[in-house]
């Protein structure tokens, strides 16, 4: 029998507490009624013997400890989900804004997550094609990895993301139905227009699932938008047999709004105020992504977040770089020379790059472009430093040919059009391109083959 309590102890923030309560389980959805009907929803975040503190999802204006009475569900928080999701658009707690109509399914999953047994993992080794020449060709993105995008703010890690998600396919001659899920934490509305129209004016918006939360939203929604995403994720990856592609912006968002009800919850603060359990946090979402041995299927996750201050020792970046497989940084310095993608390759890396690339994968020469062009542009840094004392006309002649890649590797390779879509193919061979600046014998981590048939 549900019971109905119709006292609470207290209303902070986005919580309230009560006290005398029993047989409730930690996740569990609840009712909460105000005196003119309205109802509004929440989950309970934290059991102290007979006392419960219960995360409220909506707005907690007008609510007083007189005014309103709470019913608990007996059921954790569960998304209806059908494959017919594919094109709409829903809020962040998994209700749709699209004027399209509810979702009906006999079949629902708690937003929490089906833990994925590490035993049951499939490694991964396909590759997914972004269309961006510095991603493809120089941190793959594979099938089932976690690779997250490390931006600042006022870089454009919005028009990467929208660009991403317009143009990622899988790899050729792949029969696998593709489909991509994009959650915005927290972002404003300009953003959230900004991505619906690019998604629209590509044709692309059908095989896309939208979860959008924006930046006025009560915080108890922005830390389930994730959450709802990700089991929409799993629903279309494991249930109908999909290759997913899950994009979220901004993780920063989502975990300014886990300190913010860490600190209504009276808990002890860890690094730069965020909770001490920011890493188990972030990897109950990261740790989603994956392929199982005995289905097919696949989730492969890009999460975006701002770095407060460029600071990539920050703890967001710093706990996110421990629970995912390598990250793509975004530099000022090229943001400032009006150069797009503004990706830093030199940080960024891949970590199950290795696997998923060259011959029967991408091209068979893929693997030696990528380390030669690691090792050359690492080497422009040093002349560039070394210019900056003596000036570049006092450079030595191979060093200026270093100089002139530099500036063509940035100028032609790494920087790309929003709009331009290169294949594995366009951006390998004007990788070779680029190369054939510099001479032969500088060509150290190419195989002498590749330089007799390539260069």
């Amino acid at each position: 029998m549900r019971k109905e309590y119709l006292k609470i102890d207290k209303v902070i923030g986005p919580l309230i507490e009560i006290s005398g309560v029993t047989d409730v389980s930690y996740g569990e959805l609840v009712d909460i009624k105000e005196k003119d009907g309205t109802i509004k929803k929440g989950k309970v975040i934290k059991i102290m013997e007979n006392d419960v503190v219960i995360q409220v999802f909506e707005n907690t204006s007008g609510l007083s400890t007189t005014n309103a009475s709470v019913t608990f569900n007996n059921e954790p928080f569960k998304l209806p989900l059908t494959r017919d999701i594919l094109g709409r658009t829903f809020d962040g707690l998994g209700r749709p804004i699209d004027g399209g109509g509810e979702i009906f399914s006999r079949l629902t999953f708690n937003i929490n997550g089906r833990p994925i047994n590490p035993v049951a993992r499939k490694y991964p080794r396909d590759f997914i094609q972004t269309g961006i020449s510095s991603i493809d060709g120089l941190m793959t993105l594979i099938r089932g990895q976690k690779l997250p995008i490390f931006s600042g703010s006022g870089m454009p890690h919005n028009e990467l993301a929208s660009q991403i998600i317009r143009q990622a396919k899988l790899g050729d001659g792949s029969t696998e139905d593709f489909a991509i899920i994009f959650a915005a934490i927290g972002v404003k509305h300009d953003d959230a227009d900004f991505f619906r129209k690019s998604l629209i004016d590509a044709n692309a918006m059908d095989r896309v699932v939208m979860f959008i939360n924006y930046a006025n939203d009560p915080i108890a929604e922005r830390v389930n938008t994730p959450r709802c995403a990700l089991t929409a994720a799993e629903y279309l990856a494991f249930e109908e047999n999909m290759e997913i592609l899950v994009v979220m912006t901004d993780i920063t968002s989502y975990c300014e709004a886990l300190r913010e009800i860490s600190s209504a919850k009276e808990e002890v603060p860890s690094r730069k105020g965020y909770p001490g359990y920011l890493y188990s946090d972030l990897a109950s979402l990261y740790e989603r992504a994956g392929m199982l041995k005995d289905r097919p299927g696949s989730i492969t996750l890009i999460p975006i977040l701002t770095m407060p201050n460029d600071d990539i020792t920050h703890p967001i970046p710093d706990l996110t770089g421990f629970i995912t497989e390598g990250q793509i940084v975004l530099s000022r310095e090229l943001f400032q020379s009006n150069i797009y993608p503004p990706i830093n390759i030199l940080p960024s890396l891949s970590r199950l790059m290795k696997d998923g690339i060259g011959e029967g994968y991408t091209r068979a020469d893929h693997p030696d472009v990528a380390n030669q062009l690691f090792s050359s542009y690492s080497k422009v840094q040093e002349v560039r430093s070394l210019s900056q004392i003596i000036g570049e006309e006092d450079l030595t002649e191979i060093d200026r040919k270093y100089m002139e890649f530099g500036r063509a590797f940035e100028g032609r390779f790494i920087a790309q059009g929003p709009y331009e879509n290169r294949d594995i193919n366009t951006t390998l061979d004007l990788a070779w391109e680029i190369l054939r600046i510099l001479p032969k014998d500088s060509l150290t981590r190419l195989d002498p083959k590749l330089i007799e048939e390539k260069y």
